[in-house]
């Protein structure tokens, strides 16, 4: 790919702006407007020259014949790679983000919200993973007969996650069989870790087989349904997805089945929101860097969210190419840190 040191002040001043004038109107963009945008005392001929160099180098083209001309995902990545300035969110975005993302939420609710602002804030697809097991101790257990040998277990999770599942059982239990259960993991277990709880449970029963007693038989055989693990840590969030819709670039109707085919396909997505987890730190796919053809007319950019050192998951946006870049990604990196931060502090 060509470097910004290979280009001379003239022509990446030139690229910059083309740039700035097509995210801003969506259009291909042409000599004499590019003129008066750039600000620099020279002809439309010489702009025209200085666009036929930036052609042949693949960071420009003309879409039509005698058009203007777009920047090529090749031309975007030079740009976000060497030209781009990240400036500070806007304080009013920030303490709308702060506000949002109360920390007294769950854990659910505040993934939730995250996914829905980035959507919002952006008019594009926001996009979070599940944050992955870990950080789940049980803080209290309870259950509640259901017809046809079912039970409602309510278990409160990390002081205020509240998780409702519905267990089967080989019995009708009655409530008064089941405050003595839900009495016998509160005292012995709470606070400890959903899975160190059934799997220490388990043991026991197997250590101990012929000396414990029914409800502590029972415990076990209900525990351990209740406090099962649940799929969704291998999942992701997606919120906003309809927003691209109205970008003219994915309006094509091929275009849009192919992307939203692959929102579908989680293990595509998946995959890709994986390599971003690894990375650490902001990434920003633009075009077909993401390796995925639905996203060939799209840009990706993705933070990790971390609490006390460790990534739960990753967030980010999914949008045109064409895409305000500076924004977007402050936009991402601050949504990432106050999670982080909400989710530490709830």
């Amino acid at each position: 790919m060509k470097s910004a040191n290979s280009l001379n002040e003239r022509s990446l001043h030139l690229l910059k702006t083309l740039i700035d004038c097509y995210v801003s109107e969506g259009l291909p963009v042409g000599s004499r407007t590019l003129a008066d945008a750039a600000g620099l005392n020279i002809s439309t001929a010489t702009i025209r020259n200085v666009m036929a160099s930036l052609d042949q180098l693949g960071l420009v083209h003309a879409p039509h014949t005698s058009a203007g001309r777009i920047p090529t995902d090749q031309g975007f990545r030079l740009f976000v790679d060497s030209m781009l300035e990240v400036n500070p969110l806007e304080q009013t975005l920030t303490e709308q983000l702060k506000h949002r993302l109360d920390p007294d939420q769950s854990q659910d609710a505040l993934i939730d919200t995250a996914s829905s602002l980035l959507s919002d804030m952006t008019q594009m697809a926001g996009i979070i993973t599940i944050p992955k097991g870990g950080h789940a101790s049980l803080r209290q257990i309870e259950f509640l007969p259901l017809p046809d040998k079912k039970i409602l277990a309510i278990l409160v999770v990390n002081e205020k996650d509240v998780q409702n599942r519905v267990i089967h059982v080989d019995r009708d239990y009655s409530q008064d069989e089941l405050i003595r259960i839900a009495n016998y993991l509160n005292q012995n277990f709470m606070g400890q870790d959903l899975f160190e709880v059934r799997s220490r449970m388990m043991a026991e029963l197997h250590q101990a087989r012929n000396q414990v007693d029914d409800v502590m038989k029972a415990a076990v055989d209900i525990a351990g349904q209740a406090l099962k693990p649940e799929s969704k840590h291998d999942e992701y969030l997606l919120q906003g997805q309809t927003n691209l819709i109205r970008f003219s670039e994915l309006e094509n109707a091929k275009r849009l089945q192919q992307l939203f085919e692959m929102f579908e396909r989680k293990r595509d997505m998946l995959s890709l929101l994986d390599r971003c987890i690894q990375a650490e730190d902001i990434q920003v796919f633009i075009g077909r860097e993401a390796g995925l053809d639905g996203l060939g007319d799209c840009s990706v950019i993705t933070a990790p969210y971390s609490v006390n050192g460790e990534v739960l998951g990753v967030l980010g946006v999914i949008g045109p190419t064409r895409m305000q870049y500076s924004k977007v990604i402050s936009i991402v990196d601050v949504t990432a840190k106050l999670l982080g931060s909400a989710l530490d502090h709830g």
